[in-house]
C-alpha cells in the first residue's frame, strides 16, 4: 500500500476536522467509560489528534509512513500524545482483549473480502468484552460501484485518479450482517448524499463485542 505515501500528500485525503460520525458518538463513549481508543488506518492523523483532545488513550496505526510521520507532527502542534505503530491492520502487534474502542473508518474496505474478514477478526482479539468498533463500508449503491478493473466479487481497483492502484469493496446489508456475525450492532445506517451529482453512499456501523 505504499500508493498511500503519496496519496496522503494531497490536502484532501489529509483533512484535519474529524469525521461526524465519530465526534456524535463521543459523549456516548464517555457514558461507556471507554479509555482506550485505537484508529486503525491512522492516515494523517485526524482521529488520532481529536480522541487524544477528548482526553482518550489514543493509539493509531498505519501501513504509510508518510501518514505516521503527518499524525505525529499534528500530535507535537496540539501538544497531545499517542501511540503510533507501522503495521498491517490485518495483523496487529496488540495482546488480546487490549482496547475499549477501534475506529476505522474510510479505510477498511481498501482490501479484498477475506483481507476485510481477517481484520474484523483482529479488531475482535484486540477488544475487550463490551468494547466497541466504529467502521464504514462503501455501500453497492454507490456512485463507484463497479468502476475500474474488477479484482473479485465487488472489489474493484482504481484504474485512473488519485487512487490509482487502491481497492475499493462494496456491501450489502446481508453481507454486513455476515461480517458482524461475532459482534452486537448497536447502531447502523447507510449514509447517503450527492457529491457534485453523483451518490455517495457508505454504510455506517457502531458494533459491541458481547
Amino acid at each position: 500500500m505504499t500508493e498511500w505515501n503519496s496519496i496522503l500528500l494531497r490536502p484532501e485525503y489529509a483533512l484535519e476536522e474529524p469525521d461526524e460520525i465519530l465526534v456524535k458518538v463521543v459523549e456516548f463513549l464517555k457514558k461507556r467509560k471507554v479509555l482506550k481508543v485505537l484508529d486503525l488506518g491512522c492516515g494523517a492523523g485526524r482521529h488520532v489528534v481529536y480522541m487524544a483532545s477528548q482526553t482518550f488513550e489514543a493509539y493509531g496505526v498505519d501501513m504509510s509512513e508518510t501518514g505516521l510521520k503527518m499524525t505525529k507532527e499534528r500530535l507535537k502542534a496540539n501538544s497531545l500524545d499517542a501511540f503510533l505503530v507501522r503495521c498491517d491492520m490485518k495483523f496487529q502487534p496488540f495482546i488480546n482483549s487490549c482496547f475499549d474502542m477501534v475506529i476505522c473508518l474510510n479505510t477498511i474496505y481498501h482490501q479484498r473480502l477475506k483481507e476485510i474478514q481477517q481484520t474484523i477478526l483482529e479488531v475482535h482479539r484486540i477488544l475487550k468484552n463490551k468494547g466497541f468498533f466504529l467502521v464504514n463500508f462503501h455501500s453497492k449503491r454507490s456512485y463507484r460501484y463497479g468502476k475500474g478493473v474488477k479484482v473479485e466479487e465487488n472489489t474493484y481497483m482504481d484504474d485512473d485518479g488519485p487512487e490509482k492502484g487502491v481497492l475499493h469493496h462494496f456491501v450489502d446489508e446481508a453481507e454486513l450482517k455476515q461480517l458482524f456475525r461475532n459482534f452486537r450492532i448497536v447502531k447502523k445506517r447507510l449514509n447517503e448524499h450527492m457529491v457534485k451529482g453523483w451518490l455517495r453512499s457508505r454504510w455506517e456501523v457502531l458494533a459491541e463485542k458481547p
